[in-house]
């Protein structure tokens, strides 16, 4: 029984699932950007007027900027310690530029202006006090210059001075002060530098060079005194005798071991008195081998004659003799054998006693080595570095050439600084520019976001690449229909535009089919809601439509309802069926316990018959399979809506007797990873999963999730003919 009950035509098993990896295109990320407009743009709108605001209530700043130029003099020093203030790389230019940014230079800037001036730099505090009240004196340079900034005018020997105060001619007056003090600063400072560099090179020359020789002198009395003359081939011949003793080491070690546990092995056969003659370490001497073999022949010539003679005949006797002769010489043999053993395992020992004795004196010469060889390398160090000391100021002090102090310096102010006429900050275009930008990006962002959060099914590619099942059709929102006239669109022929989307499915569901008429196929969702009935009635009427005699079965017996949509009474169907004795004989269509009802062309539904709120006995009991079978006998197609897979299990029982699933999943509401588990569990109880049917979808949204534009050619094409 339960055998008629299983599939006939199993399916083959699904194929080995592959991660999915999403590949969006354009489209694919302007739709995203749609559908998330008005959750999206009014955050980038708030953050970026936001920022926009936050930025143009700013202090207003204004930047004045002087200029400097460095020309290369005529004269050309090319000592180091020489003091020289042209300009001759970058380096040079970048040394200025830090000693314009020193906080020496600030300060004088700072002590050399008037009481006037400082009343500028103080202007803009003076505005924001109350009458009688002071302002106090900064304590620090910075407080009181403001920003400034000096940077070099790129592939020249320019240096611009920017200065940002909140004054305008504050401003400029700082900008002018630091040109001003860097000039006296560099005039201040080049007199008398180049004669004091030669004077320190040639007394700095003479002292490296005793040190130089004090410390040669040292290094040389260490060697005599430790009869160094090559301590790096000392050192090597040592390493090398130690790993040479080493390796002869290790190898005596595993000499006595094999040794050692040869004799324990001797002992423990004398101790258990066995053969000892089974140890391969003395059965293998040679002297025992030929004695063995000279005693089996004996003992083999002592059969054959025991055979024809007796005991005490002449023969016998000579051959006893033998035996015991060569006995005893076996077991002199055995014994030498172990006690060669004993000598080698002493001899052993002693040659490890020798090894690790000669091993140890080795170490001790290398530890010897190695305590001088930090005092050999710590004065060999010591007297190099001195010696390229003394080598390094000596060629310095040849180079010099006697230089005077340069009479004029190649500096010269180039462009002063004038006071702005407005302020360069807040910069409302580049607010603008920076709030527009970041409002696309936070538009973008939060958009995207929102999509890689979203798990709900939406599109294709959710179905076919995500979930990895065909899509069988898209299904649009059908609210403008009347409610009973929803579930029989195909059936009576309408000419809403739905009908193309059933058609279709039922085109997909054929083309992907792999099993002949009889056949049964199972209607499934995740959730309740998805439209799964409706897709059932109509998935029935289009094969009804087509030809196919087709039964339509309601086996949500927990909450039946194709009986209203039909408008029909639930009084007989499966429940009564299966408590009247689920009777399989006769002609199942005429049963009255059934009530299967004819409700259009080639079309008939067999209801629940009331509810249940444990159907599982019914479902579970090999008698629903057979009454499947028996019923695709009389229809070519048997069409059954089932319970929601999340809500309940019995669609999971049903497909055990069904030949194939069509799952129906809502725009927008189920989510990817429920489906894809509930597919695995038909795929692991070997269903044959058609696809799924999308169902719900706006003609605006099929368009953009799907291509699927049919619906709008058939509007206009037929709108047209009518």
């Amino acid at each position: 029984m339960a055998e008629a009950s299983k599939n006939p035509h199993p399916p083959l098993p699904p194929p080995v699932e592959e991660e999915a990896v999403e590949r969006r295109t354009l489209r694919d990320y302007y739709i995203i950007l749609r559908e998330r407009l008005w959750i999206a743009l009014p955050l980038a709108l708030i953050v970026s007027i936001s920022m926009g605001y936050y930025q143009s209530r700013e202090v207003p700043m204004y930047a004045a900027a002087a200029t400097m130029q460095f020309e290369k003099a005529d004269n050309v020093v090319n000592t180091p310690g020489v003091f020289d203030p042209t300009v001759r790389s970058d380096n040079d230019l970048n040394t200025y530029i830090a000693v314009f940014n020193s906080q020496r230079l600030r300060t004088r800037v700072a002590e050399s202006f008037t009481p006037d001036e400082i009343k500028i730099l103080h202007r803009p505090d003076l505005k924001n006090i109350a009458p009688g009240q002071t302002v106090a004196t900064p304590q620090r340079a910075n407080d009181l210059l403001g920003n400034v900034r000096i940077e070099p005018v790129r592939g020249t020997l320019l240096i611009s001075i920017a200065a940002t105060h909140r004054d305008p001619e504050a401003a400029a007056l700082v900008a002018n002060a630091f040109v001003e003090q860097f000039m006296k600063y560099l005039q201040a400072s080049v007199g008398g530098k180049n004669d004091e560099a030669l004077k320190f090179l040639q007394e700095r020359a003479a002292a490296l060079e005793k040190e130089s020789k004090a410390d040669e002198d040292k290094l040389q009395a260490y060697m005599r005194a430790n009869n160094l003359i090559s301590l790096d081939k000392s050192a090597d011949m040592v390493t090398t005798g130690m790993m040479t003793t080493n390796a002869s080491l290790n190898g005596a070690r595993l000499i006595v071991l094999n040794l050692e546990n040869l004799a324990k092995q001797i002992e423990t056969y004398r101790k258990e008195n066995k053969n000892i003659l089974e140890v391969s370490a003395i059965s293998s001497r040679p002297t025992v081998t030929s004695l063995r073999a000279q005693l089996n022949e004996l003992q083999q010539s002592q059969s054959l004659l025991a055979e024809r003679y007796l005991e005490r005949h002449p023969q016998m006797i000579g051959v006893a003799n033998k035996i015991a002769v060569t006995q005893e010489h076996l077991d002199q043999a055995i014994v030498d054998a172990i006690a060669d053993i004993a000598a080698g395992l002493a001899e052993a020992r002693q040659t490890v006693r020798t090894l690790e004795g000669e091993y140890a004196k080795q170490e001790l010469q290398a530890l010897r080595l190695r305590e001088l060889r930090v005092d050999f390398d710590a004065l060999q160090n010591r007297a190099t570095a001195s010696k390229n000391n003394y080598l390094t100021i000596l060629n310095r002090l040849n180079e010099t050439t006697t230089t005077k102090a340069l009479e004029s310096i190649p500096l010269r102010r180039l462009d002063r600084a004038t006071v702005p006429g407005s302020p360069y900050s807040p910069d409302i275009k580049r607010i603008t520019r920076s709030a527009i930008g970041v409002g696309v990006i936070v538009f973008i962002g939060v958009a995207l976001a929102l999509s890689f959060i979203d798990d709900r099914v939406k599109s294709s590619w959710d179905v076919e690449s995500f979930i990895g099942v065909n899509l069988l059709g898209i299904i649009p929102n059908l609210n403008t229909i009347k409610e009973e006239d929803r579930y029989s669109l195909v059936l009576d022929g309408s000419q809403a535009p739905g009908v193309e989307a059933f058609l279709s499915v039922y085109s997909s569901a054929k083309i992907h089919s792999k099993l002949d008429f009889p056949k049964s196929v199972l209607i499934t969702s995740t959730i309740p809601g998805e439209g799964k009935t409706l897709i059932s009635c109509n998935f029935a009427g289009s094969f009804a439509r087509h030809g196919k005699r087709t039964l339509l079965i309601d086996c949500d017996l927990r909450r039946p309802m194709l009986h209203r949509h039909f408008k029909q009474q639930n009084n007989a169907g499966l429940i009564p069926w299966f408590e009247a004795g689920s009777n399989l004989e006769g002609d199942l269509t005429r049963d009255v316990n059934l009530g299967i009802i004819k409700i259009g062309d080639n079309l008939s539904l067999l209801t629940s018959g009331g509810r249940s709120k444990s159907p599982t006995e019914l479902l579970e009991n090999p008698v629903f399979g057979q009454l499947l079978e028996r019923l695709k006998k009389h229809y070519d197609l048997v069409v059954v809506d089932s319970p929601p897979m999340g809500a309940v299990t019995d669609s999971l029982l049903i497909a055990e007797r069904i030949d194939e699933v069509v799952y129906v999943c809502r725009f927008n509401r189920a989510f990817r990873k429920h489906i894809k588990l509930y597919i695995k569990a038909l795929h692991r109880g070997k269903n044959e999963v058609l696809g799924i049917v999308l169902n719900g979808l706006s003609p605006r949204r099929i368009e953009y999730y799907s291509n699927y534009r049919y619906y709008r050619s058939y509007k206009k094409y037929y709108g047209a003919q009518s």
